[in-house]
Formats: structure tokens, C-alpha cells, sequence
């Protein structure tokens, strides 16, 4: 790929950097022949485009599955050098799911053994608290940083720092690994109450009453309003053709209020009911109609936070 390259090339997998000094008009032409270059290289070099979120996914029950599981390991690997592609085997794992599961082990290159994905911790028993801990004590880690090194404690210094750089690290893919147990939410929120005690002046005040006062939402309902967004990107906005499949309409004559009512299954487990697409179903149907009926996003959201105090 670098060959022939006039100017100077930065290569990553989904970021590549093309830079040049364009003072004269024979600058801009050298940029445009590099970039005529690059297109030549990856569709006749690279067939297909790099890809670095790759899964394989199997049910593994019996030695035929397993061995069905490294075959087709074997030939992702042997397309990828034939396509000229390099294969991060450190980043590659493997997740095992169900109970008595035999656990095998499988080769690309080398053994797969951490389980992680999208950067959430999960075990082979689908529980969260790895990630609620990693999530709290990551958040911990940006307050004692924020205590040593601000030295005001106004609501103007620390709201602004708690939101951009504590809160991501508890809200992060949270529709997937929501905490399942109680002493996973009191983990998670005892992090909001520790920044609302750093606030000066609101000393004398509940922390119920401080976060009425600072105009925010507990952990969990805030947890809440991102799923309930997330389900009407799914029903009505951008993700509409993604949802087949992940919820189920409820037809029924005596069903009251808006169409868009989903249908609360059962199921014998309560890891189960606790999934993104089960756990939203009953406060997505206690909404208003005029909160599910938004137009667009943005009403839906305005809407949505006068309506969420009457959910939790």
C-alpha cells in the first residue's frame, strides 16, 4: 500500500490519514494521485473491507458442534490471509453461555480465553456485576482525581465534570449489562451520591432533595430513560427495520389506549426478564399517548422527562 505514496500515509483499521503540503498546484495534484492510488490498492489489493467486530456464533451440544465451531475458524482465518488481512488474535475470545456447558476450547492462532464483549464483563451465567464494579470503580477513580485537582466545589465546576467524565463510565452500553441485582444499583448510585456530597451548599439538604434541587434524574431512573429512548429508536426512529423479532405488538380488542402497546411474555427465569427487550415492555405501555406518540425524537425525549416521574 505504501508504495508509489508521495505523501505521508497513517494506517489504522478504521482510521487511515492521508497528509500533504499543498502550496503549489502540483501539491494538490500529488494528494489527488495518492488518493487515486489508495482506491486502486483496496478494491483490486482488498476485496473486502476490513473488519474488527466479527462474531461466531453456534450451539455446541455435542463433539460434531464443536468441531463445526473450528472449522469455520479455520476458514475465517485462511480468508483473511487470503484477502491480506491480519487477524488480531490477542483481541480474538471466546463466550461460553448455558448451564453444564462443556466449555471446549477453540484455535485461531491461539487459545481464546477472556470473555468480553463491546467492552462489558459478563460471565458464563449472564451476570453483570463484573461490569457494575469495573463501571463504579472506574467513575471513583475520575472523583478522586476531580477532588485533588479542582479546588472549587461549586455546582458550575463539579456538574459539568461529573456529567462528561464520570457519568459515560455508568451509562456506557447499560441497555445490555443494566444491573440485575440490588446491591449492584446501590453500587452504582452511591458513586452520584458521593459527587452530590462534593457540592458546596446543598450540605444541609436530603440527597433526594439535592438532586431535585440540581434538576437530575437517580442512576436508575436515568438508566431507565435510556432504555425507554432506546425502544422508541426501535418501534418508531432510526432502528424501526432492526426490530423484528426483538419485540411483539399485543393485538387485542381490549387493549386500551395507543397501537403501539408491546406484549409482556413470561418466562420461568428471572435473568430473563431482566433482558433490555423484557425489562422496558411494561413501562414502555405505561406511557402516555402523547409521549409515544411524538413526532420525533427530540419531542420524545422532551416529553419523556415530564413523564418519567410517575414511572419509578
Amino acid at each position: 500500500m505504501d508504495r508509489g505514496i508521495e505523501c505521508t500515509l497513517s494506517k489504522f483499521v478504521d482510521d487511515t490519514k492521508l497528509c500533504g503540503v499543498v502550496d503549489t498546484l502540483e501539491g494538490r495534484d500529488a494528494i489527488q494521485r495518492d488518493l487515486d492510488r489508495l482506491e486502486r490498492t483496496w478494491t483490486v489489493g482488498l476485496r473486502a473491507p476490513l473488519t474488527f467486530n466479527t462474531k461466531l456464533c453456534g450451539v455446541v451440544n455435542t463433539l460434531e458442534g464443536r468441531d463445526a465451531i473450528q472449522r469455520d475458524l479455520d476458514r475465517l482465518e485462511r480468508w483473511a490471509h487470503a484477502n491480506h488481512m491480519k487477524l488480531n488474535k490477542a483481541k480474538c475470545k471466546v463466550l461460553h453461555m448455558g448451564w453444564c456447558n462443556p466449555k471446549h476450547n477453540y484455535r485461531l492462532g491461539g487459545e481464546c480465553i477472556e470473555e468480553k464483549d463491546l467492552g462489558v464483563l459478563v460471565d458464563e451465567k449472564l451476570n453483570m456485576s463484573w461490569q457494575c464494579t469495573l463501571a463504579a470503580q472506574k467513575a471513583n477513580c475520575i472523583l478522586g482525581c476531580i477532588k485533588r485537582s479542582m479546588t472549587s466545589s461549586s455546582r458550575e465546576v463539579i456538574l459539568p465534570l461529573y456529567s462528561t467524565l464520570m457519568r459515560p463510565h455508568l451509562q456506557y452500553c447499560v441497555q445490555l449489562w443494566g444491573p440485575q441485582y440490588k446491591k449492584d444499583m446501590e453500587l452504582l448510585e452511591q458513586v452520584q451520591r458521593r459527587v452530590m456530597k462534593l457540592i458546596r451548599g446543598l450540605e444541609h439538604l436530603s440527597y433526594e432533595d439535592r438532586l431535585r434541587e440540581l434538576g437530575l434524574f437517580s442512576p436508575e431512573k436515568r438508566r431507565l430513560q435510556g432504555d425507554l429512548i432506546a425502544a422508541f429508536q426501535y418501534l418508531k426512529g432510526a432502528y424501526k427495520k432492526s426490530a423484528e423479532g426483538l419485540f411483539t405488538r399485543a393485538w387485542s380488542d381490549r387493549t386500551k389506549g395507543y397501537g403501539l402497546k408491546q406484549k409482556e411474555d413470561r418466562f420461568r427465569l428471572d435473568i430473563r426478564k431482566k433482558f433490555f427487550t423484557m425489562r422496558v415492555v411494561r413501562h414502555w405501555n405505561r406511557l402516555p399517548r402523547e409521549v409515544v406518540d411524538a413526532p420525533s425524537l427530540e419531542v420524545f425525549q422532551a416529553r419523556l422527562d415530564g413523564a418519567l416521574g410517575n414511572l419509578v
